[in-house]
């Protein structure tokens, strides 16, 4: 279980308070409007915002003060924050060892990962080197290699195409029912969170709503959610 009991999250003169639980690998779309505070809440699940109150647990354990390693949260953020002078090989290896000592047996885990999202050629290939797409993917394939029980996207696939965002959504479908890993997906488009979504988390106004059941909710949203929704 993962409980968010009473969070207020202070960034400068912004505000951010939940109190919800979700059960584990639920997957979460998380969509509200520009500047209310999606990105802050997967920052403070991940451990890159302070709570200013409450706590948050994870399978009964608070893991409010700990570091983000040992969260059990691997995040994507939105530039997939590769590092332009390491390899993919090399950026995909900082998910199992942040100083790239890697054994044999972990340089297989590496390539075996690039693998899975459909590098394994391109691993000696520098960012710069690769598509848009290629870059995603190998973003995902770092967070991956962390198997951690909980997934949180901040809108990583955002600067890509429909086809391109449509082709990485499946992936990770894909990664998570292999898994069971749970889902918290920052998104600004709807039709991406109905997609990969059973329940979505509707931020407005200061407040990370209580997690609601996709299709209810898109089939009779609240005057907040139908303004936001057009």
């Amino acid at each position: 279980m993962l409980a968010l009991e009473q969070i207020t999250v202070q960034q400068g003169g912004f505000t951010l308070q939940a109190n919800w639980q979700l059960e584990p690998g639920t997957r979460v779309g998380v969509i509200g409007p520009s500047g209310a505070g999606k990105s802050t809440l997967l920052a403070a699940l991940g451990g890159f915002a302070t709570l200013a109150k409450g706590r948050i647990l994870l399978a009964g354990q608070d893991i409010s003060a700990a570091n983000p390693q040992a969260r059990g949260m691997a995040m994507l953020f939105q530039d997939g924050n590769l590092f332009p002078g390491l390899t993919l090989e090399q950026n995909v290896g900082l998910g199992l060892r942040p100083a790239l000592r890697l054994d044999a047996r972990e340089r297989e885990t590496v390539k075996a990962a690039l693998a899975r999202v459909g590098l394994e050629s391109l691993g000696a290939r520098l960012p710069a080197d690769v598509s848009g797409g290629q870059q995603g993917r190998a973003a995902l394939a770092r967070v991956l290699l962390q198997a951690k029980p909980w997934l949180l996207l901040d809108e990583p696939f955002a600067a890509l195409g429909p086809a391109l965002r449509a082709e990485m959504l499946e992936l990770v479908k894909q990664v998570l029912d292999e898994t069971g890993a749970g889902l918290l997906m920052v998104t600004h488009d709807p039709k991406d969170a109905a997609e990969i979504s059973e329940k979505i988390i509707f931020v407005d106004q200061g407040t990370a709503q209580a997690p609601v059941a996709t299709g209810p909710l898109f089939a009779d949203p609240p005057a907040a959610l139908r303004a936001y929704l057009g």
